[in-house]
């Protein structure tokens, strides 16, 4: 048995290394891109949460909360 694996006889495995070659090694790529995506949003987020929590913005929210409130009460 140890044998044939070690001569890469048929049925012993080694249709599973070929497949991995013959696909070119890209299993790992969806996770690559799942932690790029992340650290994009990440980003994306640390920047919208210093932009809506800046005094400007905050200010104009507040007015526009407060003019919506006058108006339907």
């Amino acid at each position: 048995m140890r044998a044939q694996r070690a001569t890469g006889e048929p049925g012993t495995g080694n249709r599973v290394v070929r497949r991995a070659v013959a696909q070119g090694g890209e299993q790992g790529m969806t996770t690559a891109e799942y932690a790029v995506g992340t650290v994009a949003a990440c980003g994306f987020a640390g920047v919208l949460f210093k932009l809506l929590t800046s005094d400007s913005v905050v200010r104009m929210l507040k007015d526009i909360v407060e003019s919506a409130l006058t108006i339907a009460f």
